[in-house]
């Protein structure tokens, strides 16, 4: 019921409708006027109880794309809140690595003072000291 093919046969089977009730009317003898004359009551009958139909398929198809998109945004929550606990953690671990970088250095800078400091307190012997 939500394609070309239907809404294009269901159009064709109302106009054959018309066009045999036509014809049976303009033929017809006795008083008989195709078994469903001008007004089209049979024809009208039918058709209102397709847009019955027609309507609670609509709000069933509308409950069903609304599950659909709950789903969705559910699981879109779910995947943005893990990306969120990544993303701290990254975030911490980023912060240690930078702090342990800092450290190191201030550790080479201690070493390599004491290593100046130590070329010079053990100058060779036959150097004289200034």
């Amino acid at each position: 019921m939500g394609s070309w093919p239907f809404v294009f046969i269901f159009l064709g089977s109302m106009g054959l409708w018309a066009i045999i009730n036509s014809i049976l009317a303009i033929g017809g003898s006795n008083g008989k006027k195709g078994f469903d004359p001008y007004p089209y009551i049979l024809l009208n009958l039918f058709l209102s109880m397709v847009a019955g139909l027609q309507g609670a398929i609509l709000l069933i198809a509308a409950k069903r794309a609304d599950s659909i998109s709950s789903e969705l945004a559910m699981h879109t929550f779910n995947n943005t809140e893990a990306d969120t606990k990544l993303l701290n953690e990254n975030t911490e671990l980023t912060r240690q690595v930078k702090a342990n970088t800092d450290t190191l250095a201030e550790i080479h800078r201690h070493v390599t003072l004491l290593t100046e400091a130590m070329k010079l307190d053990q100058a060779p012997p036959d150097t004289p000291q200034k």
